[in-house]
């Protein structure tokens, strides 16, 4: 615990951290000089967070498609997969409900939520056109073509395009994480109306008990009590879900419930 305690209250983002990660990864030191350099060069593009983490996905994306969405083989991005699936499956998820997923990324846990919902029922959204084509691909690999799946190229999280009081389980793995929190607080406004009295949202986040910072505008650290005071303001409920904390995961999990 004292280990993990430690861990949560590293500021990544700072010089001493840095050098004593190099120092005990030497190995590690060139890819991250390339990664700043690339995000470098597509921030001076890209001014908006929004257009920027699209390129970033689709120079991801162009290299490897599970590496773009977190997972740097194919047993670690089925074993991600599942573990989404059967977390939600055990908290409540059934065939005849509507869910959300936003960021949906290559459909890693997206292909089961897709095999186990009803004909349908599942929406995915992404920002990067890039990381949905490859979505197709899982989708035909896969043969879940007669589940008429929807699978949505998004710029915002406004969901303005979408119904209200529609779906009953939203989800968004690995989407906080990358996100500014003007982003995550547009999504917490906007969520509550398309989310079906009764259903939840849950999403997982970087979780810092120590100073919230980023990494190169890729990855955000948050406190548990910024984003669950946030949901609060736009009057949700939100709940840390401590239960998820016993999974091979380092990211947390948050659900959020109307009223």
């Amino acid at each position: 615990m004292q280990t993990n305690l430690r861990k949560l209250s590293v500021n990544r983002a700072s010089i001493a951290h840095k050098i004593r990660y190099a120092a005990r990864n030497p190995a590690r030191i060139a890819p991250y000089l390339r990664r700043t350099a690339r995000d470098t060069w597509l921030r001076l593009k890209h001014r908006d967070h929004v257009a920027y983490y699209r390129a970033v996905m689709a120079s991801d994306t162009g290299r490897d498609p599970d590496l773009a969405v977190g997972s740097r083989s194919r047993e670690r991005w089925l074993a991600l997969g599942e573990m989404q699936f059967d977390y939600l499956k055990g908290h409540g998820l059934r065939p005849g409900q509507r869910m959300l997923d936003i960021g949906c990324g290559n459909l890693r846990a997206g292909w089961r939520f897709i095999d186990y919902l009803d004909e349908g029922h599942y929406y995915g959204i992404d920002i990067s056109p890039d990381i949905l084509i490859s979505a197709k691909k899982t989708l035909a690999a896969y043969k879940l073509q007669a589940k008429l799946p929807h699978l949505t190229l998004t710029y915002d999280l406004t969901f303005d395009f979408l119904p209200e009081d529609h779906f009953d389980v939203i989800h968004a793995h690995s989407v906080f994480s990358h996100s500014p929190l003007p982003v995550i607080d547009e999504c917490l406004a906007h969520v509550g109306r398309v989310l079906a009295p009764g259903g939840f949202f849950d999403f997982t986040f970087d979780r810092t008990e120590g100073r919230e910072h980023h990494v190169l505008r890729e990855d955000f650290y948050y406190r548990t009590e910024t984003l669950i005071g946030l949901a609060e303001r736009h009057g949700l409920r939100a709940e840390f879900m401590d239960d998820w904390e016993l999974l091979p995961h380092g990211q947390s999990k948050i659900r959020v419930s109307s009223h």
